[in-house]
């Protein structure tokens, strides 16, 4: 039986279109089998030695549903800084990879599309916002604070209102948060994979902040509340002192809080494939996300198609580097994820948007 939540971002003009299986659990969903011997683990060898008893050395091996079994070798120590310059030139590789090329042309056409939109798009979503007597603005509440020298920075602070708690997901807290939870059951409960995909959350989280940041260096675009045009001007190769003097001014695209967020709930859906809800509600709040930093005047909506692609790809690097993913022989393809380019109507208009099944 199939399960279908679609998120659609109203005032942006991309969707997408979430299919969740809800296949049973062919074993306990998650349970490790330590790993002994030298002996390797092939999609042949594999059910022949776990019947037989034989383990495999510095190895946890985990049956999920749909015939999908997760393979973790011990993680390394600060493994989230060693494996990131081969990670971040795989990165690049895939970027280029033959089986990229449409992705990126998707990526480009809504991109395009957007930027022909994206003052309308603003302008409907804080109407709507008035409206409804939604908060526009960042505001926060400073909990913990240190003095330094004579001036005072802020460690800790809560949001005010619901479209500053929303903004604040992208900020990288809560994936850290996350990844610290998962990195303290990993070592009390020595689970291979928590450990795992916390320290892939960590590089994941670098690999994103040193992309995003040098495509905004290269394209100079103006943020929505620094504009001086509709949809803001572009400085592309804005000088390092021109840059750091007024950021705002040219760092909009693409979007960095996006594209962390989406690269963190990536990882967590391609180590925890059993877990059903991930998807849904990662999905959820990268959607709202996005409407908040439109919102607030943060960004544009033609910055997000690019950074949602970055992040993506960016897990996806780092996750197949870090575990193995065996497959059984005969799985349904209805099984298998797929993207698709496609339109929506949207108060007499036809929006163009991204179908992602899985």
């Amino acid at each position: 039986m199939n399960k279908q939540f679609t998120l659609l971002l109203c005032c942006c003009i991309f969707f997408i279109t979430v299919h969740a299986q809800t296949d049973s659990l062919e074993t306990p969903a998650g349970a490790p089998l330590r790993t002994d011997s030298v002996t390797p683990v092939t999609p042949d060898t594999l059910p022949a030695q776990v019947n037989s008893g034989i383990q495999v050395k510095d190895e946890q091996v985990y049956h999920l549903r749909n015939g999908l079994t997760l393979v973790y070798p011990r993680p390394k120590p600060f493994g989230f800084i060693t494996d990131l310059p081969r990670d971040g030139w795989q990165y690049v590789k895939n970027s280029f990879a033959k089986e990229s090329i449409k992705p990126w042309i998707m990526i480009a056409g809504a991109t395009g599309v957007l930027l022909a939109l994206d003052q309308p798009i603003a302008d409907e979503l804080h109407r709507f916002s008035d409206r409804i007597h939604y908060h526009r603005d960042n505001s926060y509440k400073t909990v913990w604070e240190v003095k330094i020298g004579t001036s005072k920075t802020s460690l800790l602070r809560i949001p005010n209102n619901l479209n500053s708690a929303f903004y604040q997901l992208g900020q990288g807290y809560i994936s850290l948060l996350v990844g610290a939870g998962l990195f303290t059951y990993g070592k009390i409960a020595n689970d291979y994979r928590s450990r795992s995909t916390a320290s892939q959350l960590l590089e994941s989280f670098f690999l994103m902040g040193a992309s995003t940041q040098l495509v905004k260096r290269i394209t100079g675009r103006q943020s929505p509340f620094m504009a001086s045009n509709p949809g803001g001007n572009w400085h592309p190769f804005p000088s390092i002192k021109d840059y750091q003097k007024n950021t705002p001014n040219y760092d909009a695209f693409p979007s960095g809080h996006l594209a962390t967020l989406m690269s963190s709930v990536t990882i967590l859906a391609q180590n925890y494939p059993e877990s059903r809800f991930i998807k849904p509600i990662g999905y959820s709040l990268v959607a709202l996300l996005g409407m908040s930093m439109i919102n607030n005047d943060v960004h544009w909506a033609s910055d997000y198609p690019l950074a949602l692609g970055m992040g993506y790809l960016s897990a996806k690097t780092v996750a197949n580097r870090s575990r193995k993913l065996l497959k059984s022989i005969g799985m349904n393809k209805n099984d298998r994820a797929s993207l698709s380019f496609s339109f929506v109507r949207l108060h007499n208009q036809l929006i163009p948007g991204f179908i992602y099944s899985f």
